[in-house]
């Protein structure tokens, strides 16, 4: 897999098991199965991103209801 895609796979935050199993699928020409893993791996980056934009809410509440 070229560096800057392992660079890309760093920078968005996947685990070093999340990028060895990348490249295992890249290095054996598993494109489709790359494809499908990243995809899943994105899904769960989006699930965390969408967790931490409710805590963020419950504390824009509180906020709120403390400055009425």
């Amino acid at each position: 897999m070229a560096d800057s895609c392992l660079a890309g796979l760093c920078d968005a935050g996947c685990s070093d098991e999340e990028i060895a199993q990348a490249k295992r699928l890249y290095d054996a020409g598993r494109f489709d199965e790359l494809r499908r893993y990243l995809r899943l791996c994105r899904c769960e980056l989006m699930e965390q991103l969408h967790e931490q934009q409710r805590c963020v809410d419950c504390l824009d509440y509180v906020i709120r209801h403390i400055e009425e």
